[in-house]
């Protein structure tokens, strides 16, 4: 019978007309254009950046700045700061300013010198003298030195220096002329003569007849040679007398002869003896004299340099150790005058690039005005050198050498009495930084030590300089993530660093913070001297701030954006000829910064309009979602949809669900969360009402990068009721979202950037009035969207819609009911759920009806083969029998035989 045309159309038009269910869903989840973004209020801020409010340094960061206030309070040992928070929040701005304004009317702390200790060169003196007093004592050292070195010369070259050290000379030479007169009259007696051997002037004895004929006064001036000479007239005289002619001769001359010669020799001997005691008294003597002049010298040296050192005692006799120290050069100079005024001498030799010695070098190693307060200090490269300071070294002639003037302070010196900022992941990345800033925070002391000794563990000799007291507070700036790993791997780091002080990354949208922010604006603007910004320009700044917090009732606080966004909206200000910044300049810089980081998100888009990223934004499909996600690389980062299937195995498994993202290792540890949460979800769903007679698999199409979060969780779950139920999803819709096992849906990150992303897709494809993003409803608080897309929702082209839990999404996406149930508890047919289990049955029956065809046949088959096995064995036992009445045929007679053939016609019938 065929159907009247007027009922297959009243069948269309029914099938055509949403379920009340769904439409009730849809209006209730529907999300207004006045909740997509919020807008700031321009006549409620100044009127450009000139009238802005005073700033507020710790704005919106109340939480850090009173720990770093409480640190700052306590002296105790250990109560430095860990400045916590992601780069570009201003941390060291902020931080800075607060310690300029402490640090101003802090005490100045004092001024360190390190100067030559004459006791031990090895380990120079660390002094401690007040503000600007440091500086004064090395002027006053090297006033000291050039005026004592000119008035030692000018006495050591006057005219009563040159009589006096004469008259020394001239009274030791005529003590010697006595010394060897006397010895040479001595001598006489025993018949010797005095005198001088020429090669090397040495005095000796000699027998008359040896000495030289000629006088020796060859010298013109040694009264020693021509006194102790005896002229040849004596010699013969004495010949003459003492020694009888040869023609008068006795005898036993011979033995007389060698009896004299016996005589001489020993006479001799004696008169050597008393030569070697006179020498020895001469170079007493000489001892003696150099003792005088000597003498003489610091006498000198003393009433010459007493009255220049005079006048610097007085003007530090408040400090003992300085006292101590200008006595101690006071003493070496008396006692090295010879030294520092002959000028060959290296350590009394003018240093390069210096005016005095290094031995009375005054090495300045930190000094302070007075009044100034004390010093904040910021070391851009905390190596080990930098913060603790190292002794220079200089080679000449392959010859490593030092000094004390050749210490070189460090950021703890400088920054000693006050406040040191460091950047905890630089400080981190030098050897032995850190722990030398521990060491020196422990201890309290600055101590200098060779980095290079203890690199290369060789004892090279160096300089070991006295340690300094270190009173400074250390804040260290870095990420929490970086903190949480400091805690874990360095067991002292919570005992040095006590207090943490947290900055915030946004703070609440109120009027007074939207001033606070323009406040900032207006002092960066006159830091850099930019164009004033007009109060539209200050409203657009706010939004995107806004935006960047991902919270229509937060502001974003990171200053790197912020003075990104003012100098390029200057810029943009500055090409147009205009003196202020206007909001569509803003909105220009904003849409150039997010063209530069589009590269990739462009590549995609030209994929799609290509044909080579399928997706699908009208239309039904089963088992297909548009999934939501967030592409993020470096600084880029925007949103696409992507293509989510789900795939079912009837009657293999018991409701296992592979997750080929993570099988083939690129779903990352979240997505696998999400994806068992799914699995749970629906195991509670079904479980109860059929077992779950299936196996599932789902994958992103065409996504070769890593994946991971569970805000696919609610599309995944949407893929696989609607592969299970075999109901089309409409293609129309995107969704994104997490789930809990309670089927409840939770917010997700990444919102707009997702909205935006699946709005460009859909506006690329043709938008149709009927396309919309479905959300959570926690997430409606976040949205800070385009304007062209909420021009797009306005004029009900596009659709975003908030839900609270799966079957909402489900709703909207099927068209269904999802989970009505009847009075017996269970699903409606007409419901998702109800399809869901009427396929789980029907696929239970099929695998029932398919057991009863086999068992039939198989019942079939045994018993043909039990009839068979029968039928053989019934057929065995008549040929047996057979056989038996064969045998038996052999032995009777013919008449037998005609029987047996008789039998066997009637076996036959």
């Amino acid at each position: 019978m065929a159907t009247p045309i007027s009922t297959l159309k009243d069948n269309q038009q029914a099938s055509d007309t949403p379920h009340p269910v769904f439409t009730d869903v849809k209006q209730r989840c529907l999300i207004t254009a006045e909740q997509l973004k919020r807008y700031s209020e321009p006549s409620e801020l100044p009127t450009d950046t000139r009238t802005a409010p005073d700033l507020d340094v710790g704005f919106g960061q109340q939480r850090a700045i009173k720990a770093l206030q409480t640190a700052l309070d306590i002296k105790a040992s250990g109560y430095h700061v860990f400045a916590a928070g992601e780069n570009g929040l201003g941390k060291r701005t902020i931080i800075s300013r607060l310690l300029n304004r402490i640090a101003a009317d802090a005490p100045t702390p004092d001024d360190w010198v390190y100067v030559h200790n004459f006791t031990d060169p090895r380990t120079p003196l660390a002094l401690r003298l007040p503000a600007g007093q440091a500086a004064l004592l090395q002027q006053q050292i090297n006033s000291l030195w050039q005026q004592a070195k000119k008035r030692l010369s000018q006495r050591f070259r006057s005219d009563q220096y040159q009589s006096k050290i004469e008259a020394i000379k001239n009274n030791t030479h005529e003590q010697e002329s006595h010394a060897y007169e006397a010895l040479n009259a001595e001598g006489k007696q025993y018949d010797l003569a005095l005198t001088f051997r020429s090669f090397d002037n040495k005095a000796m004895f000699v027998h008359p007849s040896q000495l030289p004929t000629e006088n020796n006064d060859h010298d013109g001036h040694s009264p020693k040679a021509s006194d102790s000479h005896i002229s040849e007239s004596e010699t013969n005289d004495r010949n003459k007398e003492g020694r009888p002619s040869t023609d008068d001769r006795p005898t036993d001359y011979g033995n007389r002869e060698y009896e004299a010669e016996l005589s001489n020799f020993a006479q001799k001997n004696h008169m050597q003896k008393r030569l070697s005691q006179l020498t020895i008294a001469l170079e007493q003597l000489e001892d003696e004299a150099n003792d005088a002049i000597e003498a003489l010298h610091r006498s000198i040296a003393r009433r010459a340099l007493q009255p220049l050192f005079a006048p610097v005692y007085e003007q530090f006799s408040a400090h003992p150790l300085v006292i101590d120290y200008l006595k101690a050069v006071f003493a070496d100079m008396v006692t090295h005058v010879e030294r520092i005024v002959n000028g060959d001498d290296e350590e009394f030799v003018t240093a390069v690039l210096a005016t005095t010695p290094s031995r009375y070098a005054v090495n300045v190693i930190v000094s302070h005005p007075p009044d100034s307060g004390a010093p904040v200090i910021f070391e851009d490269l905390p190596t080990h050198l930098n913060l603790l300071g190292h002794v220079e070294q200089i080679t000449q002639l392959g010859t490593v050498t030092t000094d004390v003037s050749m210490i070189r302070a460090g950021a703890l010196h400088r920054a000693n009495g006050g406040y040191l900022l460091l950047e905890a992941s630089h400080l981190l990345e030098h050897p032995y930084a850190w722990q030398g800033l521990k060491r020196a925070l422990q201890s309290r002391k600055i101590k200098l030590s060779s980095l290079e000794q203890m690199l290369t563990l060789t004892g090279s000799l160096s300089l070991s300089p006295a340690p300094i007291d270190l009173d400074i507070k250390v804040i260290l700036l870095g990420e929490a993530d970086l903190y949480y790993e400091l805690l874990e791997l360095e067991p002292e780091f919570d005992a040095v660093f006590k207090v943490r002080a947290d900055f915030h990354d946004d703070v609440i949208r109120t009027s007074e913070h939207e001033l606070a922010l323009v406040a900032k604006m207006a002092d960066i603007i006159d830091y850099a001297n930019l164009y004033p910004f007009d109060r539209h320009a200050q409203a657009t700044l706010l939004e995107h701030l806004s935006l960047q917090a991902e919270e229509q009732d937060r502001l974003s606080l990171h200053s790197d954006l912020l003075i990104k966004l003012l100098h390029e909206s200057n810029r943009h200000a500055r090409l147009n000829d205009e003196s202020i910044v206007t909001a569509e300049h803003v909105t220009q810089a904003i849409n150039d910064m997010d063209e530069r980081s589009g590269y990739l998100r462009d590549l995609y888009w030209d994929e799609l309009k290509n044909g080579q990223q399928l997706i699908q934004t009208q239309g039904r499909a089963v088992g297909q979602v548009n999934a939501l996600t967030v592409v993020s690389y470096a600084d880029s980062e925007f949103g696409m949809p992507a293509r989510l299937t789900a795939v079912i195995q009837p009657n293999i498994g018991a409701g296992e669900i592979l997750d080929i993202e993570r099988d083939v290792d690129l779903g990352g540890s979240l997505h696998a969360k999400g994806m068992l949460i799914m699995t749970s979800y629906l195991r509670a769903l079904f479980s109860q009402h059929h077992a779950l007679n299936f196996s599932a698999s789902l994958a992103f199409e065409q996504s070769y990068a890593h994946i991971d979060g569970d805000s696919a969780t609610v599309s995944e779950g949407c893929a696989l009721l609607s592969a299970l139920a075999n109901v089309p999803i409409d293609q129309s819709f995107a969704i994104t979202g997490s789930m809990n096992q309670l089927g409840e849906v939770q917010a997700v990150g990444g919102i707009n950037a997702k909205i935006a992303g699946f709005f460009d897709a859909c506006r690329e494809q043709e938008l149709t009035g009927q396309q919309g993003v479905v959300i959570p409803m926690a997430n409606v608080k976040q949205l800070m969207l385009r304007d062209d897309i909420i021009d797009a929702v306005n004029a009900g082209s596009f659709h975003i819609y908030g839900v609270h839990t799966l079957s909402e999404a489900l709703s909207l996406m099927t068209g269904l009911p999802i989970d009505t149930m009847n009075k017996k508890g269970r699903y409606r047919k007409d419901t998702l759920f109800g399809k869901v289990l009427s396929r789980l049955m029907l696929w239970d029956e099929n695998q029932n009806e398919e057991d009863d065809i086999d068992d039939k046949k198989s019942k079939k088959e045994d018993k043909k083969k039990r009839k068979a096995k029968r039928q053989k064995k019934e057929d065995k036992s008549r040929k047996d029998k057979r056989q038996d009445e064969k045998n038996n045929s052999e032995v009777t007679s013919n008449g037998a035989h005609d029987d047996e053939q008789n039998i066997d016609n009637d076996e036959v019938k």
